[in-house]
């Protein structure tokens, strides 16, 4: 029988560069964005915490906290992974019109590759471990276990993709699976595990309209992502054919919640504050019921569009009969999206 250790974490772009001032999410927002209504640009018209958070300094001393709290937790979700000692790491993410694109959008997929190179700093001005743009970064692919798991998910009545070489993304891997890796390794001692990347297709309507990001390139909407219910059904599927398996996993949901560039009740402004401490209240006592009944319509609404990972992780912890232990919360109105870290250990 396998065993396994459950992890929820982000992959916040925010953290591969380095804070400087002006260069905080919001700071950026407000220069940028031309959707944001220039009433609502004024920080007269903020609640007083996001005003506070921004500060004098354009939320520069706030990212340096938010940076500092996230790292500490990354090291004490690295430090359980260290002792749990893990065969693998199996990794819910999202593809944000990178390796997927207007050729298929699968639902979920999984990433059986090889060997996996990757250069995610090449477009980064600097970066928080000082290394040359160029770096390239190596991981070692689970071919055969991403094989085993599609073949027993289709068994069980999953419909499950699975692709053996990457389709379009040129860098390696997308960015919240190898941001996931480098925060796994923020202090640059190495991460020995096998990686067997779970693409979920998160931005659903959004997906190719805006090619994964803030602008749009098409008036009409996508067909949406799978919903919070599918989600939950496939994480549960995959934490049974994995109990039957030899294999330790480490099981890692990787998103941050709502997102402010999402989330146009804010006006794209901020996240979805009240979206997500609700959110963070049925998952700290495990009500997994209300996460099942949310539709797509109420998580696109309120910008949580990447917590479609988060869900895949909570229907295995159910399946498991897990409860989470809460690592951090990290709430943020200048930082685009609130954290969350969690473990739910064996």
């Amino acid at each position: 029988m396998a065993d396994i250790l459950g992890v929820g974490m982000t992959h916040f772009p925010g953290l591969v560069g380095t804070d400087e001032r002006g260069g905080a999410s919001l700071a950026r927002v407000l220069k940028h964005n031309q959707r944001i209504p220039a009433a609502k640009k004024d920080p007269r018209s903020w609640p007083e915490t996001m005003r506070d958070e921004f500060g004098e300094d354009e939320g520069f001393t706030a990212a340096i906290a938010h940076r500092q709290r996230l790292v500490a937790g990354f090291r004490k979700l690295r430090a359980e992974i260290d002792a749990f000692q893990p065969d693998f790491l199996l990794i819910w993410g999202d593809d944000q019109y990178e390796n997927f694109q207007e050729d298929i959008i699968p639902p979920f997929c999984v990433l059986a590759w090889d060997d996996i190179a990757c250069q995610p700093l090449k477009r980064r001005r600097s970066n928080p471990w000082g290394e040359p743009s160029e770096t390239v970064f190596r991981y070692t692919g689970c071919p055969k276990q991403g094989r085993y798991l599609a073949g027993k998910l289709l068994e069980q009545g999953i419909d499950m993709a699975y692709a053996y070489k990457p389709l379009h993304e040129e860098d390696g891997l997308g960015h919240a699976f190898v941001n996931t890796l480098l925060f796994l390794d923020y202090d640059r001692t190495g991460l020995p595990y096998p990686v067997l990347p779970f693409q979920v297709n998160c931005y659903g309507s959004k997906v190719i309209r805006n090619h994964g990001g803030s602008e749009e390139f098409s008036p009409e909407p996508d067909p949406p992502g799978p919903s919070p219910k599918r989600c939950m059904e496939v994480g549960a599927a995959t934490a049974r054919v994995l109990q039957d398996t030899p294999w330790r996993v480490a099981l890692i949901a990787s998103s941050s919640w709502s997102h402010a560039f999402l989330t146009e009740k804010t006006c794209w402004l901020h996240p979805d504050m009240e979206a997500d401490r609700a959110r963070f209240a049925e998952f700290r006592n495990a009500e997994w019921d209300a996460w099942r009944r949310l539709t797509t319509e109420q998580v696109e609404a309120s910008g949580q569009q990447e917590m479609l990972n988060w869900f895949c992780l909570a229907g295995a912890m159910e399946a498991l009969g897990r409860t989470p232990e809460i690592v951090d919360w990290v709430e943020s109105w200048t930082n685009n999206s609130n954290k969350c870290l969690a473990l739910f250990k064996p």
